[in-house]
């Protein structure tokens, strides 16, 4: 079993987290949901829910944005940390809310068709109309 750690939190302090293993690749959501919560784009990693640990949970609001997911934020601070969608066994943290360094590194982009018209990907990485298809 990876014990590899990684912690973060909000902005305020009110909310930190530490997540236990190997944290999934980055993917980058260019969705109008995503922009719109967070003004640009929402970088998230997966990570088993068994595998995080969330101090202050208290402080975390969740607001459904869809009828097959939910968003989680400071209640505080507004700080985005966190999406789930339903029944899942695993949670997206905002990869911009790990300390650093975090050692996490962007793998994709999603939903690439939804972006704002201000700004361009040109990193190199593989960029996809909606979701990625199956490998």
């Amino acid at each position: 079993m990876d014990e590899t750690m990684h912690e973060g939190g909000c902005l305020c302090g009110s909310v930190r987290f530490r997540t236990t293993g190997r944290p999934g690749p980055v993917i980058a959501c260019h969705c109008s949901q995503c922009r719109r919560q967070t003004g640009l784009y929402y970088a998230t990693t997966d990570v088993a829910l068994d595998a995080i640990r969330i101090e202050g949970e208290a402080s975390v609001s969740w607001y459904r944005a869809s009828d097959k997911a939910a968003r989680g934020f400071c209640g505080r601070c507004g700080s985005a940390l966190f999406w789930r969608a339903d029944g899942a066994d695993r949670i997206a943290v905002m990869a911009g809310a790990f300390d650093q360094p975090s050692g996490l590194a962007m793998d994709h982009h999603i939903y690439c068709l939804d972006k704002a018209d201000f700004y361009r990907i040109n990193d190199g990485l593989p960029q996809y109309d909606t979701y990625p298809p199956a490998s």
